[in-house]
């Protein structure tokens, strides 16, 4: 025992850690498939976010180089008289204004400033000494990024150059870029996005916490321009880097780390992407594969505990037929007793067999004996009750009466023979042929049969078949067309049991098909949908008579007729029953 505690202990390690490698190896897979969707989807991002940022920076840019050509500069280049400088500043503050720019300077070659767009200039000749007003000296498009002192906001600064008639470079306009107005297109949209200058520096992005934060030493973090660098780790996954970092309650705790140059801008963009969702998918995955396997491995334990438990039996078998062995070849005598007892014992197994065949065939008889009543006991007491009226009329010397109640036995009788015959067909899986019915006769019969539980319950029955003008005959099998009634007036009465108003109406209609009409006064039907789905019932469980049948064998038959039946709710309330018959031929041509 203490071995097999051991072994199925080891089994049970061993199949533990090939769960948790195989749940790893899935997660490690499913991890990188998700990672590689979710970079495609990062670089996506970050080329939308470093297009949406080049096309604002152009639409500055293309302002310089249409606005540096217009006459009015051009004439306060040549000209810096006082009235000109003030067109020269009106013209400049509403570019300004128009574009949102935040200063827009026109500027002599020396750096002397003729015009701006804002009152407050730079200092004299200070703009000699920018790179990107000397790269439009040179006659190129200077494009520059900084701090600009004078609003202390970050700023992309265009300076396009001015020509003289001689094709001498005579002026220079510079547009001065918001970057604050710029990101507040895009802040907080998307992934974490970063653009890093030459100087390692963080100028723009759409999380206003990590501007102006450097790389570190490494190249790899990024460090805060004040205090202690926070936590952070670079690892690879799947061929992919993951930053794991803590950074700000707006930047992911663990992202994919994407680059993109940006040469037009020189800059570098970089974009962190939240993994929690690949680590979800990955882990959602790992799980259900751990859930299958762990499935399977109590499949395989009940197995094994099986195959121990039959293992030990077979081992105290075979010990006891060894010891019972040993026992009757010491005599010659107990082996004869124990051949005895091992025949009696046969004997005894083939009779209590025999025994069980016998009580299933008993079995079988009660319940077919128990259908057969259901289905005849209505007829028998009916011609109980016609007997007994007959006797009346013969005591009073009405014979006509006692005749038709004769009659009617004989019509029980006959309706009794069919009844079995139907039950022998059905046994037999054969069916009552379909011939000419007479459907206000069958519903007549059925409305007969359940007079007696309409009575009792106090139920009104509105049928009126002297209502039809000419008798209605339809395609069907008159005995199982009426169990289908029967069973559609009887389900009427059980939905009515607690109602105030206990009333079932039954109508004949002739267009556009010809249907029976069964309207109750009941709660209705909660699932109509349902309602002929066989073992679907509404009545209390463990009732004898909520077996969810009924409904499903009545379906069947009306189908078999080539008809249809459904059911509905009435809009004034309770159920309503259509069953839907095909007419006679000769009734149709009629």
């Amino acid at each position: 025992m203490r071995t097999w505690i051991r072994h199925r202990a080891a089994i049970l390690i061993i199949f533990l850690l090939t769960v948790l490698a195989v749940a790893g190896g899935v997660w490690r897979y499913g991890y990188g498939q998700a990672l590689e969707q979710l970079a495609r989807r990062g670089e996506a991002d970050l080329a939308l976010g470093a297009d949406r940022l080049t096309a604002q920076l152009k639409r500055y840019q293309e302002l310089a180089v249409l606005m540096a050509e217009h006459p009015t500069l051009l004439t306060l280049a040549n000209n810096p008289a006082i009235t000109t400088a003030q067109r020269g500043h009106a013209l400049l503050l509403e570019a300004a204004d128009k574009t949102a720019a935040l200063d827009l300077i026109y500027a002599r070659a020396d750096g002397t400033i003729l015009a701006t767009a804002q009152e407050s200039a730079p200092p004299p000749n200070a703009l000699s000494e920018t790179p990107y007003f000397r790269r439009a000296l040179q006659g190129a498009l200077g494009a520059h990024h900084e701090v600009d002192l004078r609003f202390d906001r970050r700023a992309f600064y265009y300076s396009v150059p001015s020509f003289s008639s001689d094709g001498t470079v005579s002026a220079v306009l510079t547009v001065v870029v918001d970057v604050e107005d710029v990101e507040g297109n895009w802040r907080g949209d998307g992934p974490t996005v970063f653009f890093i200058d030459d100087l390692d520096e963080v100028f723009i992005s759409n999380r206003s916490e990590l501007v102006f934060w450097k790389r570190s030493s490494d190249g790899q973090s990024l460090i805060p321009p004040q205090g202690n660098a926070p936590t952070f780790r670079s690892y690879t996954r799947a061929g992919f880097e993951i930053w794991q970092l803590d950074w700000g309650p707006y930047i992911p705790a663990r992202g994919l780390h994407i680059v993109q140059d940006l040469p037009v801008i020189d800059m570098v963009a970089e974009a962190i992407v939240d993994v929690s969702l690949a680590r979800r998918i990955a882990g959602l995955q790992a799980g259900t594969i751990a859930a299958i396997f762990m499935i399977f491995g109590l499949i395989l334990l009940q197995v094994l505990e099986r195959r121990r438990v039959l293992t030990e039996a077979n081992a105290e078998l075979e010990n006891r037929v060894t010891l019972r062995t040993q026992a009757l070849s010491a005599t010659n005598e107990a082996l004869r007793r124990e051949i005895t007892e091992r025949e009696e014992a046969e004997a005894a197994l083939k009779k209590a067999q025999a025994d069980l065949v016998q009580a299933g065939k008993l079995s079988a008889l009660g319940q077919m004996s128990a259908g057969i009543s259901h289905e005849l006991n209505q007829p028998l007491m009916a011609i109980q009750t016609f007997a007994e009226n007959g006797t009346r009329f013969l005591e009073r010397d009405n014979s006509g009466k006692a005749g038709e109640n004769l009659t009617r036995i004989s019509q029980m009788a006959t309706r009794m023979a069919r009844i079995i015959k139907n039950l022998r067909a059905f046994a037999r899986n054969e069916n009552e042929p379909t011939g000419r019915i007479d459907l206000a006769a069958v519903i007549t019969q059925a409305v007969e049969l359940t007079e007696p539980r309409l009575l009792q319950d106090d139920i009104t029955l509105n049928w009126s078949p002297d209502a039809l003008k000419t008798p209605v005959y339809v395609r069907g099998g008159e005995v199982r067309l009426g169990q289908v009634f029967v069973n559609l007036i009887t389900n009427a009465a059980d939905a009515m049991a607690n109602r105030p108003t206990r009333q079932i109406d039954i109508t004949i209609q002739s267009t556009p098909r010809l249907c029976v009409l069964i309207r109750d006064t009941g709660p209705g039907i909660d699932a109509p949908d349902k309602i002929f789905d066989p073992f679907y019932t509404t009545k209390e469980v463990g009732s004898s008579e909520g077996m969810g049948l009924g409904l499903s064998i009545s379906y069947g038959l009306v189908q078999s007729f080539g008809g249809n039946i459904r059911g509905s709710n009435h809009p004034e309330g309770g159920a309503l029953f259509t069953v839907e018959l095909e007419r006679w031929p000769q009734e149709s041509a009629a």
